[in-house]
């Protein structure tokens, strides 16, 4: 199952390996989104609050996995297009021992801070004890979390994207019998969700690890290799440490957004408890289609293949636009039915509905505009082009929450002055990545690293730089 990308169509190599991951991250995402479904129909509006209410701090700690997950993958993605296999291992075990460590401290961490984050977004009193719950219940399964991300990470980096999707889909399943048989035939409301991803997920990681462990092994080197590097997590760090921020200034920027939405009451939350889970669903398929067009352009930048890179963009394009056209269609022509899936039908959710119908409206169109930036941003960040990627994406963030207040709150549009915030940000993030990716900045990067690895060759790579 490990594929070698700087060879064959890029076309076809895009699709036959970004198709498993995006099939994955629907499994994935099935995890939260079935959290909040299984809560707000069998125990109520206010527990899907809570769910949501605890939401925004979760991400943050999937984003540190995730930007982890991405730093080792394509630092690992260069040394397996050029064949340097014993480097690859080093940064395999460098990257799994490092997240290792870094999950344990965020435990304990998150267990201390867990109350005080939730009183930090002016959790309402009427959802706070549950939303803490389900909070404390998640932080202690980040082991199992990050591990399950950086397993997923080096699996992709060596071009195989079909084990985590099998590991995904028994996962998934599992978690929601869990979740139905913890919620309804043992009472366990907010915690039996919380409980069941625990489990589902702890299970899955520590399959992955094992099922990893077992592929390195028939990957054969020819000498003795370190399993620790500090050296190898600095260059990974260069990588990851960006994708780290990104994510993490995402989520922080949710924060405040949560907090604002915390402020018009439990049926605004609720509402956005739902919608935002869409989104995020279709948001993170197509940073998923972007991280397969990373593993790509690593590869081909590590074989010196700056041509197969433009040509992977241009597939890549094709495709995600492709992939924008059923999220547009079930958000913006099916948005009452979509957020309906979350309600109970006890409850009169009519208010609730029609908030989440604004925010998808308002949102789903520019589904086709956020997915050119994602690939962009993925040859950036396949390359090693991180400032350019983080100034496009921290422009994104920083407007959409800015305007998110001053058209809230400045221009008294209430939640729609929020939910309009999204696109204005995602249009001007777009503008400033495909800029850097047609600027050319991603290929200079390949020449530094072709000088560094042919001292030879000085002056004719230093005439292609001055081009």
């Amino acid at each position: 199952m490990v594929k070698d990308m700087t060879q064959g169509a890029p076309g076809k190599i895009l699709w036959s390996f970004s198709l498993p991951l995006l099939f994955s991250v629907i499994f994935q995402q099935m995890y939260s989104i079935v959290d909040s479904v299984v809560a707000g129909k069998f125990v109520g509006v206010g527990a899907l609050a809570a769910v949501g209410a605890s939401y925004p701090i979760t991400m943050i700690f999937i984003a540190i996995a995730t930007g982890a997950n991405i730093g080792s993958s394509v630092i690992i993605s260069q040394y397996f297009g050029a064949k340097k296999y014993e480097d690859m291992k080093t940064a395999v075990y460098t990257s799994i021992l490092s997240v290792v460590a870094l999950s344990l401290i965020l435990t304990v961490a998150g267990t201390v801070y867990c109350n005080p984050l939730m009183r930090m977004l002016d959790t309402p009193a009427d959802v706070f004890g549950d939303g803490a719950l389900y909070l404390r219940i998640y932080i202690w399964g980040l082991l199992f979390l990050f591990l399950y991300n950086i397993c997923t990470g080096v699996f992709t980096a060596l071009g195989d994207s079909r084990t985590p999707l099998y590991f995904l889909i028994g996962s998934s399943v599992s978690n929601i019998v869990f979740d139905l048989i913890f919620v309804i035939s043992f009472r366990m409301d907010v915690a039996g969700v919380a409980w069941a991803t625990f489990l589902c997920q702890g299970v899955a990681s520590l399959l992955a690890i094992l099922t990893l462990i077992r592929r390195l092994r028939k990957i054969k080197t020819s000498q003795a290799f370190p399993v620790y590097s500090f050296r190898m997590l600095g260059r990974i760090s260069i990588v990851a440490v960006p994708s780290i921020l990104q994510q993490s200034f995402i989520s922080i920027g949710n924060l405040f957004v949560q907090r604002l939405v915390n402020g018009y009451g439990s049926t605004v939350m609720a509402s956005y408890s739902a919608v935002v889970k869409l989104n995020t669903f279709a948001i993170t398929s197509f940073t998923t289609m972007a991280n397969g067009l990373s593993s790509f352009t690593a590869q081909n930048m590590g074989a010196m293949k700056s041509e197969r890179v433009q040509k992977g963009f241009r597939a890549g394009v094709r495709m995600i636009l492709l992939i924008c056209v059923p999220f547009f269609i079930a958000y913006f022509v099916f948005s009452p039915a979509m957020i309906r899936v979350f309600l109970s039908s006890k409850e009169d959710v009519s208010a609730v509905i029609q908030e989440g119908t604004r925010f998808l409206r308002i949102v789903s169109p520019f589904y086709f505009v956020i997915s050119l930036k994602l690939m962009a941003d993925g040859v950036l960040r396949g390359a090693g082009a991180m400032a350019p990627f983080m100034v496009a994406t921290f422009s994104d963030l920083i407007l959409r929450v800015v305007l998110s207040y001053v058209m809230a709150l400045g221009f008294s549009m209430g939640s729609t002055g929020i939910w309009l915030s999204w696109p204005i940000g995602w249009v001007i993030g777009t503008v400033l990545s495909l800029g850097f990716y047609l600027s050319g900045i991603w290929k200079r990067k390949m020449l530094i690293q072709e000088r560094e690895e042919t001292p030879a060759d000085d002056s004719d790579v230093s005439a292609e730089l001055a081009e």
